[in-house]
């Protein structure tokens, strides 16, 4: 069986001449194992049969274990077919099985691997009719719901309260609910009370939803994996089909899952135990995204006989780094503990810097950066690494007049730039007609259509499924010709993907031009999706992984002040989780800041802005800086903020040094 959740080129790997190295349990294995990985490495990939917890410290090498996990498996003579690796992103699917088809042989290729999504988007496409679904159900992304949501609002309740949530708000309540397992109620009153008093219209809302995307052969993200956990639960047969079939399962960055995912997993692995969840519980910093820290804590109650392994040797830093992150993870009050070592010799201590304001923090960094330069670190191996966006305003402003190029993560994303949004929107109602959020959106692109017009062709089309102008009004029909003789056009014809797509763009390049200044810069957008085309052959492969793995930044997104390869990088820390860089500054680790002043009457919040310090302070591998102002004004509360974060409070000169330069 083909890998059907990873698209990719197809490349005969370079193999290394091996050896037959060792002989166990009656098994000669290609790959030497014990030499090839540290003792808590092999310890975790020896293990086969089972449940197994592996808690992976930052930088102790997590992707070379589940690599040579998947390796093993199948030298221990598990079919490919047989083994499922979940990762959160298709990219990382694919390098862990490149890399254990490096390692091993192209066996490894046949391994089933992508994202939880993925995976269950092949699961109902495969099992739609026992759900009573269409095939051919268009996945919406996070804007396209929020429409619907729109719709459905406006719809229902024409006449809203002043104080009543925005259509982003009701989805996240929406989500939250599904991914927690939890009545919309109680999402509400524990963390939207400010709307209580309309509690019952934003169920009524949500019920609407459900219906309307049912109705129209929509799913959100949310939905893939509320279906499949239904399939699972609804139909003893299929669960235990599934379980069979995916004998040995392994889930990267288990931290990160949410109460249905790890339902899932229980469900998949129902016929069998054999379970490897890797993660770090000091590394779980995506709460406002659903996940559940539960998860990993309490992995060991969830199945039988878990045994836990802990990776502790780290690859990336250096110990005097490790020694002020062990101590900061210390504090959490609820954690796996582990100790992080390293064998890599020398590095200066990390530094708190405390600087009279946030401009004298900027020229600090400016100046601390061009000194690394001159130790010849590479300016793309520093990283500026902050609580949030805008604390970074001041530093960008300096590092502009020093002529330092530096790229900030946090442009527009490719699939929310309204262009390519026009082109996916066409695409969706050739797959699906019945896609109303799409229809509409292509129709009010039309010179002389409105609202109005196209909430009364929308019924003609769905009541017949055709594209037909004589059903229309006579005097709208020739607005709408060229959309209709597109459209019909490329349902009947036989053409590749790609070309279908050229041809959208080419009926669609006259309202680009006319409804954007500057279009020249969004037709290179165009000219991308044009080559993403290219790596499919189905539209319905094509639309799927773009709303699952959307590319991440326009061509024009990615803000850069200086268009150079070699450029700083600026980021939140969110954003910069399984990355590192030889030399990294934390800015603004002020009290307040960091932690938020929010975190500050919730035990569980404040454990995970601990986490998120943690998170930071392991992206370095030499050199650490964390710099605080002593007269940050804080709007929200309107305080001056002046004390370091009460994460550094108390830790030895022999861990953290304190450089004052108030006075410089």
């Amino acid at each position: 069986m083909k890998n059907d959740l990873t698209v990719k080129e197809k490349k005969t790997p370079k193999h290394k001449k091996y050896v037959l190295k060792k002989r166990t349990g009656g098994v000669t294995y290609k790959v030497d194992y014990e030499n090839e990985l540290n003792e808590a490495q092999f310890e975790a990939v020896q293990v086969k049969d089972g449940a197994v917890l592996v808690i992976a410290g930052a930088g102790t090498g997590k992707t070379k274990t589940l690599t040579y996990r998947v390796a093993r498996l199948i030298e221990d003579g598990v079919k490919p077919q047989n083994i499922l690796l979940l990762t959160f992103t298709r990219k990382a699917a694919n390098e862990m099985l490149n890399r254990a088809t490096s390692v091993l042989d192209e066996r490894c290729e046949n391994v089933a691997g992508g994202t939880f999504h993925s995976f269950a988007n092949m699961i109902l496409r495969k099992y739609s009719k026992v759900l009573g679904l269409k095939n051919n159900f268009t996945i919406m992304d996070s804007s396209d719901a929020e429409d619907v949501i729109n719709h459905l609002t406006a719809k229902l309740y024409p006449k809203k309260t002043k104080r009543f949530p925005k259509k982003s708000t009701i989805l996240e309540i929406y989500s939250k609910s599904v991914n927690k397992e939890l009545p919309t109620k109680k999402v509400i009153e524990e963390e939207f009370s400010q709307f209580e008093h309309c509690t019952e219209q934003i169920i009524e809302i949500h019920k609407a939803y459900v219906q309307y995307k049912r109705e129209n052969s929509l799913f959100d993200y949310d939905d893939l994996l509320l279906y499949l956990k239904f399939l699972m639960e609804d139909h003893d047969d299929i669960r235990k089909r599934l379980s069979n079939q995916y004998k040995y399962i392994l889930v990267d960055e288990y931290q990160d899952t949410n109460t249905l995912q790890a339902d899932i997993i229980k469900l998949l692995a129902s016929e069998h135990n054999n379970v490897m969840a890797v993660g770090d519980d000091a590394q779980c910093i995506y709460a406002f995204r659903g996940a559940n820290y539960r998860n990993i804590m309490d992995f060991p109650k969830m199945f039988k006989d878990v045994k836990i392994i802990k990776l502790e040797q780290n690859y990336r830093s250096t110990q005097s780094i490790l020694n002020l992150t062990n101590k900061i993870i210390s504090r959490a009050k609820e954690k796996f503990t582990k100790t992080l070592f390293t064998d890599k010799k020398g590095g200066e201590k990390p530094a708190l810097i405390c600087a009279k304001d946030s401009q004298m923090e900027a020229e600090f960094i400016c100046q601390r950066v061009l000194e690394l330069l001159d130790e010849d670190v590479e300016l793309s191996d520093i990283c500026v690494l902050a609580r949030n966006a805008r604390m970074s305003f001041n530093l960008e402003i300096e590092l502009s007049k020093r002529n330092i190029p530096f790229q900030k993560f946090g442009g527009p994303k490719f699939m929310e730039t309204a262009h390519i949004k026009d082109i996916i929107a066409h695409l969706r109602v050739l797959l699906n007609p019945d896609d109303e959020i799409s229809l509409s959106r292509i129709m009010l692109l039309l010179k002389g259509v409105g609202a109005q017009t196209v909430n009364s062709v929308i019924p003609i089309i769905k009541s017949t499924s055709e594209f037909n102008l004589k059903l229309l009004p006579s005097k709208k029909s020739k607005n709408f010709e060229p959309l209709f003789n597109m459209l019909n056009k490329e349902r009947n014809s036989n053409k590749d993907l790609t070309k279908i797509v050229e041809d959208v763009i080419e009926y669609y390049r006259p309202i680009l031009k006319d409804k954007y200044d500057d279009y020249s810069k969004r037709e290179k957008d165009l000219e991308h999706f044009v080559y993403l085309s290219t790596q499919y052959k189905k539209l319905d492969n094509f639309l799927s992984d773009l709303a699952l793995e959307p590319p991440n930044r326009s061509v024009e997104g990615m803000y850069k002040n200086n268009i150079k390869d070699d450029c700083l990088t600026i980021s939140t820390i969110h954003s910069a989780k399984g990355l590192e860089w030889d030399s990294v500054f934390i800015i603004g680790a002020v009290d307040g800041r960091f932690p938020s002043a929010y975190s500050f009457n919730s035990p569980e919040e404040m454990d995970e802005e601990l986490r998120l310090m943690y998170v930071a302070t392991t992206r370095a591998k030499n050199n650490l800086y964390i710099t605080y102002p002593v007269d940050m004004y804080d709007y929200s509360t309107d305080m001056v903020l002046s004390k370091p974060s009460r994460f550094l409070d108390d830790i030895d000169d022999d861990i953290l040094e304190v450089w004052d330069i108030t006075e410089g």
